[in-house]
């Protein structure tokens, strides 16, 4: 506990630090650590090489492997995310709102800084990174605690970036990262609230579950990923296979990928046999309901399947017989992160905008699209499930939040 009271302190000093820099500083800080990353990526992919022997000597799950390995590609991804932060504009000291009271009061509402973000995560060592560039560009310090499994990973980044923000002569406690693989340090981490003032947790079920339950710092839960894709009675089919190819198979390991496919009735028999096919070309294992099985073969489909994250070359199926039946369906299985419709029927397009509760809601394109990096935010933070206070990609601006700034000439109240 000694340890992580240390580096609290230094993340809350760091974080008076962070909050006096200019844009143009924060800016070229950040792109010196991107250039950094590149520069230092054979380092980085030889202490990524640790982690994914000993991942494949524990026969760790090929979804979690994809995960966890790095290449020149992916190291050249987070100096981009890193580079594209940079480019943002800078939301802290955004004037929000102007309110002039009758008694001359002038008030506004600014953005600042959330002060020290704690982030839990597992075995994606490119999360060091995009937290390191959206909390330094938001003014924030922040202490990472990444898997065991990418450790060696995870400690690689994080020296480049410290080595990087000593060379330009800001503090290296911008970034902090718990070293330890012991889990019990989770357990003492979600406790450090005299330092840490909001925890995002970013992994499987288990993990933000533990973290929401047992934390008594603020957490914004950042949920797992049973996307659906629907294809209504109206859609057009080349476009519906399409979609739902990309959305199950152009990456399997990641939250935003297709789990369970809703299909209208009216349309299955025409769809399947060529989905169906297309699917086997990617090894894709199809659990299907009474219906489905009556069409092509396929392993029955259980209760359970209907809910579950596979992050494997498996996919759900079930057939209704409306737009409110599919609708219904996902309400009840849907993590609330993103869900898709297939349709050329605009009333049904809005109807399911309107209607299915998650953080993103798509008419006619792949749910792999959530992602900040997509959506024009930089490197995202992660995917916030929740309502409370930021939903879907979560960018510069869901890391800040605002004070009032109120000027007077002498008021006072009667």
């Amino acid at each position: 506990m000694q340890q992580l009271t240390q580096l609290g302190k230094n993340a809350s000093a760091a974080k008076y630090e962070l909050q006096k820099m200019s844009e143009s500083s924060k800016n070229e800080v950040l792109k010196a650590a991107a250039q950094a990353l590149v520069k230092k990526s054979s380092f980085i992919l030889e202490e990524n090489k640790k982690d994914i022997a000993r991942g494949e000597e524990k026969g760790m799950h090929p979804g979690l492997i994809d995960r966890l390995r790095l290449t020149d590609e992916r190291i050249r991804g987070m100096a981009q995310g890193l580079m594209q932060v940079a480019d943002l504009p800078d939301p802290v000291g955004e004037v929000m709102e102007t309110i002039e009271r009758p008694n001359g009061l002038k008030i506004e509402k600014r953005r600042v800084p959330i002060g020290v973000i704690g982030i839990i995560y597992e075995s994606r060592p490119n999360v060091t990174a995009d937290a390191f560039g959206l909390c330094f560009k938001s003014g924030n310090a922040v202490i990472l605690k990444g898997g065991s499994d990418a450790v060696c990973s995870n400690m690689a980044i994080t020296k480049v970036i410290r080595e990087s923000l000593k060379d330009g002569g800001i503090t290296a406690d911008a970034i902090q990262l718990i070293e330890s693989t012991d889990r019990a340090v989770v357990q003492e981490f979600v406790r450090l609230k005299e330092y840490v003032d909001l925890l995002i947790p970013r992994g499987g079920a288990g993990l933000i579950k533990s973290v929401v339950e047992n934390s008594i710092i603020p957490v914004i839960e950042t949920g797992t990923g049973n996307c659906h894709v629907y294809v209504d009675e109206y859609a057009d089919l080349e476009k519906a296979m399409a979609i739902i190819i990309n959305a199950k198979t152009q990456r399997i390991g990641v939250c935003n990928a297709c789990e369970s496919l809703v299909i209208h009735e009216a349309v299955k028999e025409r769809l399947l046999p060529k989905l169906a096919k297309a699917l086997r070309e990617y090894q894709v294992e199809i659990r299907g309901d009474e219906s489905i099985q009556k069409v092509i073969d396929c392993i029955p489909a259980t209760e359970e399947d209907y809910g579950m994250e596979y992050l494997d070359y498996i996919i759900s199926m079930k057939t209704v017989p409306s737009i409110d039946k599919a609708i219904s369906h996902i309400n009840r299985y849907s993590t609330r992160h993103s869900e898709a419709i297939v349709t050329e029927k605009k009333e049904n397009a809005e109807k399911f905008l309107n209607e299915v509760d998650a953080a993103c809601v798509y008419v006619n394109a792949s749910t792999r699209f959530t992602d900040g990096f997509e959506f024009g935010f930089g490197a995202e933070i992660g995917i916030s499930t929740q309502k409370l206070h930021a939903r879907g990609p979560m960018g510069l601006k869901e890391l800040t939040s605002y004070k009032y700034a109120v000027r007077g000439d002498g008021q006072v109240r009667p």
